[in-house]
């Protein structure tokens, strides 16, 4: 890295921090700089954050890392900076979601960096299927176009906690129905 990004990497962690939840997220929706080209970022299917092909393994790192992340109306994911933009390659989801709590008639869910939201109108969850194995792959929306792949164990959880309406199974948090698929 760049000085110049090390010095903006660090304005942004002493702004908004590691903490996860803390202080707030950084308004990266209100930085468009330049788009400054590919540096070998990768979020892969594992969730996993690599560059140029070496897993970053600083936890602290990749908190930041995806704070600072966007996905933009051109389809791409972005680490954005009020200075810079460089692109993020993403196998197959933004992050992944390792657990899900029930509280009174809302599900909370906790993605792989700590980053805690309810599920709800504003992070909707959807469930696709893979034609070739018949297997769901279940999501739901974290942030601004940013999505998570929700975790095996949780998604059995969720259909734990289903109803069954005409062999459909489906969930409700914060009063909004979501389908987890048929029976």
């Amino acid at each position: 890295m760049n000085n110049h990004l090390s010095y903006l990497l660090k304005e942004i962690a002493d702004n908004y921090g590691f903490d996860n939840g803390q202080k707030p997220l950084p308004p990266v929706h209100l930085w468009h700089p330049e788009h400054c080209g590919d540096i070998g970022m990768e979020i892969r299917k594992d969730g996993s954050w690599w560059h140029d092909g070496v897993r970053i393994s600083r936890e602290k790192l990749v908190i930041l890392f995806s704070r600072i992340l966007r996905k933009d109306d051109d389809g791409n994911t972005y680490l954005v900076t009020p200075h810079e933009k460089v692109v993020v390659r993403v196998e197959e989801a933004h992050f992944i979601i390792i657990r899900a709590d029930k509280m009174y008639d809302k599900i909370i869910f906790t993605t792989n960096l700590g980053e805690v939201f309810e599920l709800d109108k504003e992070h909707p969850l959807w469930v696709e299927i893979n034609h070739e194995t018949n297997e769901p792959r279940p999501y739901v929306m974290v942030r601004g176009g940013l999505f998570a792949l929700i975790n095996r164990n949780v998604f059995y959880e969720l259909v734990d906690w289903a109803d069954n309406e005409n062999d459909k199974l489906s969930i409700t948090s914060n009063g909004h129905k979501f389908e987890l698929g048929d029976i």
